[in-house]
């Protein structure tokens, strides 16, 4: 086996395992995830609905209705009738979700920043660079 390979995939481990147990774990609730897919919609310029959400988490239609229902329950995302197609229901986030959004972002940017602090800005951007490329082929499976 490719000995890059093999750290690469180790390295994958050691982050899904900080993320369980400590770093990132408080940022770990599921009405954040739902968040996090209205937001990229939003970017992007497209509508989120619940298939697309179910779709980003990769999980059943079910389960992500379960997901967006504790957003809306959290306050972060509320529903709204699509103006072109009445049967249809988007997902937008709240002035809540906006702001909760917000501080996610600075919150993962810190834990970001404590782990790369002794990294030049050439290693952060070249990481940076690459991670994004890993993660829009490896994410995209």
């Amino acid at each position: 086996m490719d000995s890059h390979l093999a750290a690469v995939e180790q390295a994958l481990v050691a982050v899904r395992r900080s993320q369980s147990r400590r770093a990132l774990a408080e940022l770990a609730v599921p009405a954040f995830d739902v968040l996090d897919v209205v937001e990229a919609a939003e970017r992007s310029g497209a509508q989120a609905t619940v298939s697309s959400v179910a779709l980003a988490l990769h999980v059943d239609q079910p389960r992500a209705s379960k997901l967006v229902t504790s957003a809306v329950d959290a306050g972060l995302v509320s529903r709204v009738a699509d103006k072109a197609d009445g049967r249809r229901v988007l997902l937008v986030r709240t002035a809540r979700g906006r702001a909760t959004s917000a501080e996610l972002h600075r919150a993962r940017q810190n834990a970001c920043a404590v782990a790369m602090a002794d990294w030049s800005e050439e290693e952060r951007g070249e990481f940076a660079r690459l991670f994004t490329r890993f993660v829009a082929v490896f994410g995209g499976r």
